[in-house]
């Protein structure tokens, strides 16, 4: 989990591409909650980029998280535009 955190709180690319590896077919309900948290925590404007290139890019598991991650910013015109792209279902893309 620390390792998340530190990776989170420095936010560059490879560190988000770090994080976002940690949602796959195998991960625990634990590690998706570590991801999660450690997500709320990327400030850097790099990591949410890179955040936002999952959004589009990501596996289903990958697009739900980064769809929380700016539904929680208030960033709906992007979790919208993945919406209307077939990208996230309706339910995520109104979860918080």
């Amino acid at each position: 989990m620390q390792e998340l955190i530190d990776r989170a709180e420095s936010g560059d690319s490879e560190d988000v591409d770090f994080i976002m590896n940690k949602l796959d077919g195998s991960s625990t309900f634990a590690m998706t909650r570590y991801v999660d948290f450690a997500l709320g925590l990327v400030e850097n404007q790099y990591g949410i980029k890179r955040i936002e290139y999952y959004l589009f890019n990501g596996s289903n598991i990958q697009r739900n998280y980064c769809s929380l991650f700016f539904n929680r910013r208030g960033d709906w015109n992007l979790v919208k535009k993945a919406f209307n792209e077939g990208l996230i279902d309706e339910i995520q893309a109104y979860a918080r």
